[in-house]
């Protein structure tokens, strides 16, 4: 009966988090009118409905929630900790999960970890590239990467780059047809190029600093990107202004394809960091991975 519950409670979380039977069932591996089944036995045991389901949607309902909020994070630590065992050996070997930014993936994270991974076979590597601010221990990832401010508590982190020069950048054409902006009241003036990193989340305030003074600047501007290499080919194309980690814009600024603009306002800011749980046992396959994209201040890049 207990093996029976918990499998049950497993397709629960599955189908909710997924929030379609055919997503879920691909997942699980069964079929979507054998999980239905599951979910209907599940619901007749605990005498309460779990799922609201239309033709095009499923929900849970109150109780659905409660059983989710409640019970899924035991379930993900049985199963992280059921993981961590079978990885406990002399062996460097298994599945990991990270979630980064395009940016940090490909500036800091791939030209590493490209050449180490092929020392070792039996470590699986799953990469998620999104720029929003992921919950990894909800989403059941073992580690990400974002900027150190953003990183939350509980969490302990590794630098993996230094800390990043941004630029506002155009292109000569733009440039040439518009006034150059001096100070951020110019912006105002000028079509930017918006980053908005997540639909729940408003566009991205440009963070600039001059001295004494920080200001979130909100600019306008025809195109929001949720990418900065989208933000960046748009600038190239002369659609207008770009704020952007020096260092990806470097090579149009050493060609004189982009120029930059208002630099006495543009700030260092945090580097990136790899971040895990504090309360996880570090899996051999993680620990490689970690030590690998560590940064130390003496390398230059």
């Amino acid at each position: 009966m207990a093996d029976e519950i918990y499998r049950d409670i497993v397709a629960f979380i599955t189908v909710a988090r997924a929030r379609s039977f055919t997503r879920a069932a691909a997942e699980l591996g069964v079929s979507q009118s054998a999980l239905s089944h599951t979910i209907r036995q599940l619901e007749a045991r605990l005498g309460l409905r779990l799922l609201t389901r239309t033709t095009r949607s499923v929900s849970p309902t109150e109780a659905g929630e409660r059983l989710l909020e409640r019970v899924s994070p035991r379930f993900a630590v049985i199963a992280d900790e059921l993981a961590s065992l079978r990885e406990l050996s002399s062996n460097i070997a298994g599945t990991i999960r990270i979630t980064a930014s395009d940016f940090a993936f490909n500036a800091f994270v791939w030209p590493r970890l490209s050449g180490e991974l092929l020392k070792y076979p039996d470590v699986k590597l799953e990469v998620v590239n999104e720029p929003a601010l992921t919950d990894i221990v909800a989403e059941r990832f073992d580690a990400g990467i974002r900027p150190r401010d953003k990183i939350g508590k509980n969490m302990a982190s590794v630098p993996v780059s230094p800390d990043l020069q941004t630029v506002i950048v155009a292109s000569p054409a733009y440039l040439r047809d518009n006034p150059i902006p001096l100070t951020p009241d110019d912006l105002n003036r000028h079509s930017c190029l918006n980053t908005r990193f997540s639909v729940k989340e408003g566009i991205n305030a440009w963070e600039l600093k001059k001295g004494d003074i920080n200001l979130a600047c909100r600019v306008e501007g025809p195109l929001t990107f949720n990418s900065v290499y989208a933000a960046l080919d748009a600038a190239r194309a002369g659609y207008g202004l770009a704020f952007l980690p020096e260092m990806l814009a470097r090579p149009w600024l050493e060609s004189g394809s982009l120029q930059t603009v208002m630099e006495a306002w543009c700030p260092v800011h945090p580097g990136f960091h790899i971040f895990y749980s504090s309360e996880r046992q570090l899996l051999p396959a993680l620990s490689l991975i970690i030590e690998t994209l560590r940064y130390e201040p003496r390398e230059q890049r």
